[in-house]
């Protein structure tokens, strides 16, 4: 899967197909506002919990297994770019779902589901951190791509229209997608607060 293409997420909403209006299958103004604040309450809390680490701080692992906080953000910072530079323009291009779909139950699995610390899960290969960027660097695509990501969201429109498997959460469509991107921020803030929490994190 590929991390960049030629056009924005913006942009991949006009070109592709999501500016026409199914009046069935696109999300309210309700859930469009919910969505936005989601994304924006996840992003900040990220950001809140991985300012001013120290590089100590950033590479401290509380076991060997187990990922640095700045592993967890370059995870973070990958999956963002993920979505809009490539999932988003494969959302277009996707089947329809089904038409018996019952949104706001999976909209309530993706939200409770997802950040629940208390069922783990394996990242896919490409997902898996590699020291691709600096933390300052990881953190800064992420807030990048969260950027395009809401502006993704808040100017398209169809986003019930079409739907792509994903890896945990099976047929998703364009506005679960998001709020699985969301959800995803929120189980790993919380996985980076744990690992500030260990006893052996450095204190400066």
């Amino acid at each position: 899967m590929k991390l960049s293409i030629k056009k924005s997420a913006p942009a991949i909403a006009i070109a592709l197909g999501f500016a026409i209006t199914t009046a069935a299958q696109d999300i309210t103004p309700v859930e469009k506002n919910e969505a936005v604040r989601y994304l924006e309450e996840t992003r900040n809390a990220l950001v809140a919990a991985v300012s001013g680490l120290s590089d100590a701080q950033w590479k401290f692992k509380s076991a060997p297994d187990r990922w640095s906080i700045a592993e967890v953000l370059e995870h973070l910072a990958v999956l963002e770019d993920m979505f809009a530079n490539n999932i988003s323009a494969q959302l277009a291009q996707a089947p329809p779902g089904k038409p018996d779909t019952d949104f706001k139950k999976v909209d309530g699995i993706i939200l409770a589901k997802v950040p629940d610390r208390s069922t783990k899960a394996q990242a896919p290969e490409v997902l898996v951190p590699t020291g691709r960027w600096t933390p300052q660097a990881s953190l800064e695509r992420f807030i990048a791509c969260r950027r395009d990501t809401t502006t993704f969201l808040t100017s398209a429109s169809n986003l019930r229209a079409h739907v792509l498997a994903h890896p945990a959460l099976g047929p998703l469509d364009a506005y679960e997608w998001i709020l699985a991107v969301a959800a995803h921020t929120k189980r790993h803030t919380k996985q980076i607060l744990e690992v500030k929490a260990d006893a052996g994190f450095p204190t400066n």
